[in-house]
């Protein structure tokens, strides 16, 4: 299919939750089109109306806002016109066009009316089976008579309506993974509409079928290359067939490769997180889910090169370096990008991002002081390089908020460096200077503090600071003291409820003498 611009879709159902195998199909999309100066069209595939819910499309929306992948032509928010003249970019709202179209093979004699009952159809398939032949529809709707036809719409008897399939090969070329064919049989004659009531104008009620209104909606909305899922590859001599039957020209068809477990089984929720709200929710930067997305399927010219900015992809992405072997999605990987890109975002834009996360222990991130502001970004200058995502920061830096120094004391991995006697020494002499002293423990006092305390009690090393450490908090190893006593101190003098350096030796010595 030629065009003079490249349009491509992305076409999610809103059924639940966006997740990643569609979201890289979005992506490949949208750097494609960006790539080729081309036009990227959201189109909703609603026809599922049971399933189909406002909740879920309004959250698609939100989740490729959120990845960066705006939308050329597409349905507005909820209230909001369509953006682009190829709509509605709703399904629901194309029905009559369905409903046009299905007239119009009918009348060519394309498409027949199938009065056949599921009853009759089970049956066929049993017998299919018994003799080992192709379940496929055995076309006797074809033979009816125009006579019989009137007489069953009169009856009100319900049809579905079938595309006739001619009895030559289905061909296609794949840009992922060149030539394909599918024999005739293999597709039989493929219900376009599923049963409903005739009623006196004949013309079916029943809800179109998906392989129908896609290839409806993909030739009047222009699209010019067709990229997806493998899992598509069965549907799409279906939709060849359609084509043909309207006197189309075939789009390009891209099926992308499948996206597996780390057991190399299909990618599922026993796997773990795979909707883009859940990675969200954790704490994945978009520009990390993009850049791994990316890389499940494609790779760089140069074969190398594994971190991208959205702007880097579209320059590089082409559909030529597309693998068609299974992805294996690793969290591993997907969890070092983060890292990388949590290291290069701003503060201000991780205090964003973080603060509800610290819901229990601070105040609403729009009512906090500026002090309380620039303190929280000190804490995340602190914990965000020892964190893979930004939901464990609370878990990482509980010990400045809530300090519990009796179950500090009998963690087993404390015991040894609490154990000697010089420890009692040191502990002693800290919480001494910092009675004495009152005021806020600056790194230059401790370490004027440590000096004192190392000739005090005769040790060095692990055995003066390992006990002072566990005091603190609460273990023997973690963050550079002249980077966590300002955050221990700044945090007390905040009013919400941090204890300061002073408020947690004394506990710690106070739990040790009982």
């Amino acid at each position: 299919m030629t065009s003079e611009k490249v349009r491509v879709r992305f076409a999610p159902s809103p059924t639940g939750e966006l997740h990643v195998g569609n979201a890289r199909t979005a992506l490949y999309n949208w750097l494609f089109a960006r790539r080729t100066g081309g036009v990227f069209v959201l189109r909703i595939e609603d026809t599922d109306i049971e399933r189909s819910e406002a909740r879920y499309e309004a959250q698609l929306m939100e989740d490729l806002r959120w990845l960066g992948l705006n939308w050329d032509e597409g349905p507005g928010a909820s209230g909001q016109p369509d953006t682009g003249a190829a709509g509605p970019y709703r399904q629901s709202q194309r029905l009559a066009i369905y409903a046009e179209h299905t007239e119009r093979l009918l009348a060519a004699g394309k498409a027949y009316r199938c009065f056949c009952t599921p009853e009759e159809l089970e049956a066929e398939r049993k017998l299919a089976a018994a003799e080992h032949r192709p379940q496929t529809y055995s076309g006797r709707c074809r033979a009816l008579t125009q006579v019989e036809i009137d007489r069953n719409l009169a009856a009100g008897k319900p049809f579905a309506v079938r595309l006739k399939i001619e009895d030559r090969p289905l061909r296609f070329h794949d840009l992922v993974r060149g030539p394909v064919e599918f024999a005739s049989e293999a597709v039989s004659d493929p219900i376009l509409v599923r049963s409903a009531a005739g009623g006196a104008a004949g013309v079916s009620a029943g809800v179109p079928v998906y392989n129908y209104v896609v290839t409806i909606d993909d030739a009047l909305m222009g699209i010019t290359h067709v990229i997806r899922g493998d899992d598509h590859i069965s549907n799409t001599p279906k939709q060849v067939a359609i084509y043909e039957a309207f006197n189309w020209p075939l789009p390009e068809f891209a099926h992308l490769s499948t996206i597996l477990g780390p057991d190399r089984e299909r990618l599922s929720k026993r796997h773990g997180a795979t909707s883009i709200a859940s990675f969200r929710a954790m704490g994945y930067l978009p520009e990390a889910l993009v850049n791994y997305l990316a890389l499940l399927g494609w790779g760089a010219e140069d074969g190398k090169t594994e971190t991208f900015t959205l702007g880097e992809l579209t320059r590089a992405f082409s559909l030529e370096r597309v693998t068609p072997s299974p992805a294996i999605f690793d969290f591993d990987k997907l969890n070092w990008l983060n890292r990388h890109y949590l290291k290069l975002a701003a503060l201000e834009r991780l205090s964003d991002l973080s603060w509800n996360y610290f819901a229990a222990s601070l105040p609403p991130r729009d009512a906090a002081s500026e002090a309380t502001r620039n303190w929280f970004e000190q804490l995340l200058a602190l914990f965000v390089p020892a964190v893979d995502r930004l939901d464990q920061l609370p878990a990482k830096s509980a010990f400045i908020f809530a300090f519990d120094p009796a179950a500090a004391r009998s963690d087993p991995e404390n015991t040894a460096a609490l154990a000697a006697d010089s420890a009692r020494v040191v502990l002693a002499e800290f919480a001494d200077r910092a009675r004495v002293h009152g005021g806020p423990v600056t790194p230059e006092i401790f370490k004027a503090w440590i000096n004192e305390i190392k000739t005090a009690a005769a040790v060095k090393g692990p055995a003066l600071f390992n006990p002072i450490r566990i005091a603190l908090t609460g273990a023997s190893s973690g963050r550079e003291f002249d980077k966590l006593l300002p955050l221990i101190e700044g945090g007390a003098s905040l009013g919400i409820g941090i204890p300061g350096v002073r408020q947690r030796i004394e506990r710690f010595v106070g739990v040790q003498a009982r």
